[in-house]
């Protein structure tokens, strides 16, 4: 059963590699893969004999921690759920959060979470904090701050199934309130065998770690494929991105690709271009996933660093990984658009489920063993998600003649203005093009005349003196006249989720709001 459970898939290549690192803190010490594995099912063991049972939900909140690897593995490994969560919640976003996952028990670092811990409390759930102070300690659990580290209990016998559900995540809400999506052992070490086949990820691979590990990117493309692959991760020593430290970890632990999405490529790459490092690592690519990547940025980041950027496509329901742009010696890699399907069947479907030939808009929809068997408790939107055979993804897209995949919006993002549907994606792309702007992001807005118009956010370049006159002109140039947004914002930021999502409904409302207080184009986050 190790190629078909994630926990397994683990234990094997402890085998293999147990003396390679698996996981280093940056600056503090470093796990092997035998020692990771020795860890993980002691803390399993110990969750067992303090009452955890396969199924109980457990919560975990912290940040991009050794301690968070190790509780997330130990959680799965004794056959119960990990629902990892935002350490930046409100206590009433915990309480809805821990509510509706039904969690059990709550996991945090020492330092505690108040907010989680406040709602926990309220919800009669209990807290432990967990703690590795260094690679020769053993990994502390402490109940209420009494530690545990004597209770253990035999989990030889205790065989993980690929029906377990492991991880259960919610929907970042894009139209809704966040719905619950529960994904399997199965799942799990589908999509991380989908991501190391993509990449060709192995033992002498590296990586620094620079997403949170709350969310599936940085969960399943950058910890767990490389730990499944015998590889290695760094974990930034202040447990986030850092731009400031960022090179210094790739180069100091040989890293030889990262993953990230387009927000962070461009605060990396504004660094470049303001503090360039003396030296930056050879590798041997740079992927980007969970939002657009512009066509302009993607050259920009090539020809900076000297690598391939492969732009990639993913949800939470297929457990991340549904297409990217192949590695160079596996075919070229096209601006633009996400590559060819991984590991999982892809249709682009009408509203009658009949496929559309190339070049034909139409639904992205997927299927596959990485693929989640359906929202919890939720069989409104199961009825509308699962529909001839196939899972929707809201995502209007198409085929071009070599099979690459390029999408088009989100079926709700889609701006309808008189008739004409805009991408917003397309109008971004067009913003981005622009040497003076350094993120942008189009949106609709309700509109008397025609329904929806279009406006965008621009965040100009450091000391450049773009103005909206000057926005205009360049997408007057290089947009149809119906697709030029009516308005533009020139601001220093735009709302984004923890992930570093843009939701352009989100950003629609911020600017909306900022609109009726005040009479001046610039406007703070």
């Amino acid at each position: 059963m190790a190629n078909s459970t994630l926990t397994g898939s683990l234990k094997h290549v402890a085998g293999l590699f147990p003396s390679r690192r698996a996981i280093s803190v940056s600056g503090k010490f470093h796990l092997t893969h035998s020692k990771l594995d020795e860890l993980i099912d002691r803390t399993a063991s110990r969750l067992v004999a303090a009452g955890v049972e396969p199924g109980d939900v457990v919560a975990l909140t912290f940040p991009n921690s050794v301690e968070f690897v190790v509780s997330f593995l130990a959680v799965i490994r004794a056959r119960a759920t990990a629902a990892p969560l935002n350490p930046a919640y409100t206590v009433d976003e915990f309480e809805f959060y821990l509510s509706d996952s039904e969690s059990k028990l709550l996991l945090t670092s020492k330092e505690g979470n108040q907010p989680a811990q406040a709602a926990a409390s309220k919800l009669s759930i209990s807290h432990v904090t967990a703690t590795l102070s260094d690679a020769d300690s053993d990994f502390v659990l402490s109940y209420d701050g009494q530690s545990e580290s004597n209770s253990l209990t035999d989990i030889s016998k205790l065989v993980n199934d690929p029906n377990d559900v492991s991880l259960f995540l919610h929907t970042s809400g894009t139209t809704s309130r966040p719905k619950g999506v529960p994904l399997t052992q199965l799942n799990l070490a589908s999509s991380v065998n989908n991501i190391k086949s993509v990449y060709k990820l192995t033992e002498s691979d590296s990586t620094v770690i620079v997403l949170p590990l709350f969310h599936v990117h940085g969960l399943l493309a950058g910890l767990l494929s490389s730990l499944v692959a015998g590889g290695a991760v760094t974990l930034p020593a202040a447990g986030r991105f850092s731009a400031s430290t960022f090179w210094a970890d790739m180069n100091k632990y040989n890293a030889t690709w990262y993953t990230a999405v387009p927000t962070i490529h461009q605060i990396i790459l504004d660094r470049h271009m303001n503090s360039p490092e003396p030296v930056y690592p050879k590798l041997r690519f740079i992927r980007s996933c969970s939002a657009a990547l512009a066509p302009s940025i993607l050259a920009r980041l090539e020809e900076s660093f000297g690598a391939p950027v492969l732009e990639a496509y993913a949800m939470t329901e297929a457990t991340h990984l549904m297409a990217s742009n192949p590695l160079p010696e596996d075919g070229p890699h096209v601006p633009g658009s996400v590559g060819k399907p991984v590991g999982q069947e892809m249709a682009i479907l009408d509203e009658n489920g009949k496929q559309q030939e190339a070049n034909a808009k139409g639904e992205v929809c997927i299927r596959g063993p990485n693929v989640t068997k359906g929202y919890k408790n939720n069989p409104e939107a199961n009825k509308s998600a699962f529909l001839f055979g196939w899972f929707h993804t809201g995502d209007i897209g198409f085929f071009d003649s070599d099979g690459y995949l390029h999408l088009v919006g989100r079926i709700k993002e889609l701006i309808n203005r008189g008739g004409e549907k805009i991408s917003p994606i397309e109008v971004d792309a067009v913003l981005l093009s622009h040497p003076d702007i350094s993120q942008a992001v189009a949106f609709g807005v309700p509109d008397d005349k025609y329904g929806e118009e279009i406006n965008c956010a621009v965040i100009p370049g450091e000391g450049s003196n773009l103005d909206e006159a000057e926005v205009l002109r360049h997408c007057k140039k290089n947009l149809a006249g119906f697709k030029v947004p009516k308005k533009v914002f020139i601001t220093d930021s735009v709302p984004k989720t923890a992930t570093g999502k843009i939701q352009r409904r989100i950003v629609a409302e911020h600017f909306l709001a900022q609109m009726s207080t005040a009479k001046v184009p610039k406007f703070g986050a």
